[in-house]
């Protein structure tokens, strides 16, 4: 009998540590590097993630956040630009205001402009239709658009506009060969009016790439690409972002470096941390499943994987927005904030 009872005493005590270490295991998981300790005053005050939503594709929706990892809807879950089309980016331009790129479909010709004082109101600025039959060594371009992104250089004062368009690739056993044949095109621009011609292949290597966002930092430029190969045996970086970089912004970029994050993932969007001493790296996991996030301190790296999506609250350490979908994330002022707040209602 004392035996029996010296192990129950013993079970009753395992069993007693291993409910302590599951209840406070996932306290012990570090918030992301690059947040402002209490009572500090952030770099980067507030930010805004601009979007589409699972089940209303190519539509505009906001969500915010303050600290860069936990977003919040607004306007009550419903759009907040009914004429706006595309997989909406968002670059704050020559003028100070800011500029929306947006494009009606991807079998349509024109890429779309809107201008926005304030974020909240926006009014139409132009149409651009690149000569997709004349970009130098991509002979066999077929006329689609996909994707339009926008960054604004401040030292040369310029745009830099991307976006993806593939090609007939002839016979071929790759698999997905539509997406296979994507390639990075550009044009640039003083005004969003007037674009340099003929467009051009923004990588002197020859490799599938969408999604492409160009961003500095230092004295180089990244290029944050979706590898847009299928995964295989013989090309395992298949569908996974990954970064390379560059002088000057319209390059000679360098080779892609290795995955920074899981596989099928795409649409990269970077933020600075509100501390300012690291990057915040999402990416959609599709097809619309949910946002994953990967931090380095410099965008050479390392990056490691932050946890979230799990629907454990004490391992999540960010959250957007359920069925969130493609779009762009950026700083804003926390005047900025409080004014999309009222304009656009956080959902009940």
């Amino acid at each position: 009998m004392m035996l029996q009872s010296k192990i129950s005493t013993s079970v009753t005590a395992l069993i007693g540590s291993m409910l302590l270490w599951s209840g406070t295991a996932g306290a012990q998981m570090p918030d992301p590097p690059g947040q402002v300790a209490p009572g500090g005053k952030p770099v980067n005050e507030a930010y805004l993630f601009a979007h589409m939503m699972h089940g209303d594709y190519w539509r505009l929706y906001y969500s915010v956040s303050l600290d860069g990892l936990h977003w919040e809807l607004l306007n009550g879950g419903r759009r907040v630009l009914e004429e706006y089309r595309g997989h909406a980016d968002i670059a704050r331009g020559h003028d100070g205001r800011y500029y929306l790129v947006g494009n009606r479909g991807d079998d349509q010709p024109d890429i779309n402009f809107w201008v926005s004082d304030d974020l909240i109101t926006w009014s139409k600025h132009s149409d651009y239709v690149p000569d997709l039959t004349k970009v130098p060594d991509y002979p066999k371009a077929m006329p689609r658009i996909g994707a339009p992104k926008l960054y604004f250089d401040e030292p040369s004062k310029q745009y830099l506009l991307t976006w993806h368009t593939t090609h007939d690739m002839g016979p071929t056993d790759l698999p997905e060969p539509y997406w296979a044949g994507q390639r990075t095109l550009y044009a640039t621009s003083k005004d969003l009016k007037s674009f340099s011609a003929p467009a051009r292949k923004l990588f002197e290597w020859d490799m599938a790439t969408i999604d492409t966002i160009i961003r500095p930092e230092g004295d180089k430029y990244y290029a944050l690409i979706k590898d847009e190969r299928y995964p295989s045996l013989e090309w395992p970086t298949g569908k996974t972002i990954r970064i390379c970089s560059a002088p000057s912004m319209l390059g000679p970029y360098s080779k892609p470096g290795p995955p920074v994050s899981p596989g099928f993932r795409e649409a990269p969007t970077l933020i600075p941390a509100p501390a300012g001493n690291a990057w915040y790296l999402y990416y959609e996991q599709y097809p619309g499943v949910s946002y994953g996030l990967s931090v380095a301190a410099t965008l050479e790296g390392p990056w490691f994987q932050v946890s979230g999506a799990t629907n454990h609250l004490d391992w999540d350490k960010y959250r957007v927005p359920a069925k969130a979908r493609h779009g762009s994330m950026r700083v804003i002022q926390r005047k900025e904030y409080d004014a999309l707040l009222q304009a656009f209602p956080k959902a009940e």
